[in-house]
């Protein structure tokens, strides 16, 4: 009989304290996880919106230093370097808006190399980001918009509510779709 109660007495465990603390601990971790999350979908949805803010600069700067769209231009020597002419209209469109990245590349407004043909810059969810004169759905007239691809519905929603009117289809920031959550927009436009 003996033997017996020294067997309960020496059996090991976890009281309901410790597993409580470990149940805390585990919590702070999966919290600190998901915070973190949050803090690097947010600095990616304030960089997409800085991304436009610095190439409507740079495109500014273009046109102030030599009086036409980049991409449009059709003056060999503007800018320094070799690169591909457009038609001069003033406005950016089909292959000009390659040629856009290239001509800021090579007058010192961007960073990277662009081969005026085919590269883009990629904005921070990964697609690219496009410079053209379009009338997107809903925008009512054509105009030089920058076209972000492939965006989460919940960044078009978030960059919408802060710099325009929330609503999809109307406004100077339009989507190709409804911000509908855990999908995908196809086309983000912002007006230039």
């Amino acid at each position: 009989m003996m033997k017996l109660n020294k067997i309960r007495m020496s059996k090991d465990g976890f009281t309901l304290v410790e597993i409580a603390i470990v149940m805390v601990i585990i919590g702070l971790l999966i919290g600190g996880v998901l915070k973190g999350q949050a803090m690097v979908q947010n600095a990616k949805v304030k960089r997409v919106a800085k991304q436009a803010d610095e190439m409507r600069a740079a495109v500014m700067a273009f046109y102030d230093k030599y009086g036409m769209y980049p991409g449009d231009e059709n003056i060999a020597a503007i800018p320094p370097g070799t690169d591909n002419e457009g038609n001069g209209s003033g406005q950016i469109t089909g292959a000009e808006t390659f040629e856009v990245f290239q001509d800021l590349q090579l007058s010192g407004l961007i960073s990277g190399v662009y081969n005026g043909t085919s590269d883009l810059p990629r904005h921070a969810f990964g697609d690219v980001v496009v410079l053209s004169w379009v009338n997107p759905p809903g925008a009512g007239t054509a105009q030089h918009y920058l076209r972000f691809d492939n965006l989460p519905a919940d960044v078009c929603l978030e960059l919408d509510t802060k710099y325009d009117n929330s609503t999809w289809n109307s406004g100077s920031i339009v989507g190709n779709a409804a911000y509908t959550a855990g999908t995908t927009v196809g086309q983000l436009y912002m007006l230039f």
